[in-house]
């Protein structure tokens, strides 16, 4: 690595770290000031710009399926020559639990729950059909779109070009080798730094409450911060441990066994739980989803009240493309030698199908409590999101079993995405080295944690959650700025 490279190199890092713990500073210390300013920044970008998050994430599912499908389809993320350096398997495996494993797990239930009482004056089958149709849409592959252009441009640059494994290495069509280490390229690698600590840690957060919410459930351990300190100590130990054996061997294994916890759970919900309503759900959400699939990606009211669609679908939109830099470039890393449209299918299709399957299973569970709580006592429930999973599967049999392997699940899920985020993490500050050093890696795991635990005791995590999403608003420039340099690129190869 040259002189530059090592200077570049120092500046994202010290840079982002100071960003970060300034941010951190002025969440604990001034909490209602960060929590006001958060809150007016997200509801004036949401207002004001939901038209232009709803228009990226629709040009990013038609940028994706394009490459995968044109004449583009087989080229290679590498040489020519290259093969895959993971199975199928083990490739879905790690993407999938670091793209949307803990989310699943989060609103699986709870979300369709929320849409139904929502929409409860529709009358019980209209809010059903919307509560599916929504979930669906805000799961499905718009999602997935969104991470395979960050990995995708990133995968074709680095390996078959040959540039740093970094999101400014995407722009050197456009603005040269040299402006891409010059202040802009700096400036869109801290920002991805940002978004990645501050997106993992707010989910770790919250992950972390709903992994204490089962415990309290199935086990009365107490819901309070000890508890959710030795939860996130515990977590940071796992994913440190796996992010340094390296991805060969901690993170292949890790995705490997959430394939299957992820399939025993989905399978034993399947068997106790409501399978007719399961099944209705899954046929009247893809209905729903795939019919308005146009309407939806657009729809916002002229005249009318948008509340719904800011506070869901466009908080959805901003919260995928704030994960898109640590999400897409890890996809990137472990995809070398596949081909575009193999990269298209398994990143996009594949995924967002087992995602609408998961929320017909659970989503179904979820709803059919209507039948037996009631509509005013499911209300209560979704007040809590953390918990709506698990009051679910007491309705149910096998409750205690399927709340332990849930439970395993979460950690498995929140490990997966922790360690790959540290990953790539030690990537973006190591001047895009494939291999990092066991002691970078250390530190930003410790970073995201610290980070996690600091703003769970002071109350405010949900505010970073909400200020990284509206700090990543830029990305979205960024991104639409990639599928413009990934097409000239590819249309200098000759296919």
């Amino acid at each position: 690595m040259g002189t530059k490279g090592t200077k570049t190199n120092k500046s994202v890092f010290y840079i982002s770290l100071a960003i970060i713990f300034t941010i951190a500073i002025w969440g604990l210390v001034f909490s209602s000031q960060f929590t006001n300013m958060a809150n007016a920044l997200m509801s004036f970008l949401t207002v004001n710009f939901g038209w232009f998050y709803l228009l990226a994430m629709f040009v990013f599912v038609v940028v994706a399926l394009l490459l995968g499908f044109s004449k583009y389809g087989s080229i290679k993320l590498g040489p020519d020559d290259s093969q895959p350096e993971f199975s199928t398997k083990s490739w879905f495996g790690m993407l999938f639990g670091a793209g949307m494993g803990v989310g699943l797990v989060f609103w699986g239930a709870a979300e369709p729950m929320s849409h139904l009482v929502s929409h409860a004056d529709l009358g019980m089958d209209a809010a059903a059909s919307f509560a599916m149709g929504a979930s669906f849409k805000h799961w499905g592959f718009h999602p997935w779109a969104n991470y395979s252009i960050i990995g995708l441009a990133l995968g074709y640059f680095q390996f078959r070009k040959g540039y740093p494994g970094l999101i400014s290495s995407i722009f050197v069509p456009l603005i040269g080798e040299k402006g891409v280490k010059g202040p802009i390229g700096k400036a869109i690698d801290i920002l991805a730094v940002f978004a990645t600590v501050a997106g993992v840690a707010t989910t770790l957060g919250l992950g972390t409450m709903q992994i204490n919410s089962g415990m309290t459930l199935v086990f009365g351990i107490p819901s309070n911060a000890a508890v959710q300190l030795m939860i996130i100590a515990a977590i940071t130990v796992l994913y440190i441990a796996a992010t340094i054996s390296g991805i060969e061997k901690g993170i292949k294994l890790l995705g490997d066994i959430n394939l299957y916890l992820a399939g025993t759970v989905v399978l034993l919900t399947f068997i106790v739980g409501p399978k007719l309503i399961m099944l209705r759900s899954l046929s009247e959400g893809l209905g729903v989803y795939l019919n308005n699939f146009i309407l939806d990606s657009f729809h916002l009211n002229i005249f009318g009240d948008n509340s719904w669609v800011s506070g869901w679908t466009v908080f959805y939109w901003a919260w995928w493309i704030a994960w898109a830099p640590f999400v897409g470039s890890f996809i990137a890393r472990i995809s070398r030698g596949r081909t575009i449209r193999e990269f298209v299918l398994g990143v996009i299709v594949a995924p967002a199908l087992a995602s609408l399957l998961w929320f017909a299973v659970f989503g179904g569970l979820g709803i059919s409590l209507v039948n037996t709580l009631g509509m005013e006592k499911l209300a209560e429930v979704v007040k809590d999101p953390s918990t709506a999973l698990f009051v679910a599967y007491g309705q149910y049999g096998l409750s205690t079993v399927l709340s332990v392997i849930t439970m395993f699940l979460l950690i498995t899920f929140f490990v997966t995405s922790a360690n790959s985020s540290t990953f790539v993490l030690g990537m973006f500050t190591s001047n895009g080295d494939l291999n990092p050093t066991k002691g970078n890696m250390t530190l930003w795991g410790l970073v995201q944690s610290m980070l996690a635990a600091a703003l769970l005791l002071s109350g405010g995590l949900a505010s970073l959650q909400t200020a990284s999403i509206a700090a990543a608003f830029p990305f979205i420039i960024i991104m639409l700025l990639a599928c413009v340099s990934i097409f000239k690129a590819l249309k200098e190869e000759k296919v």
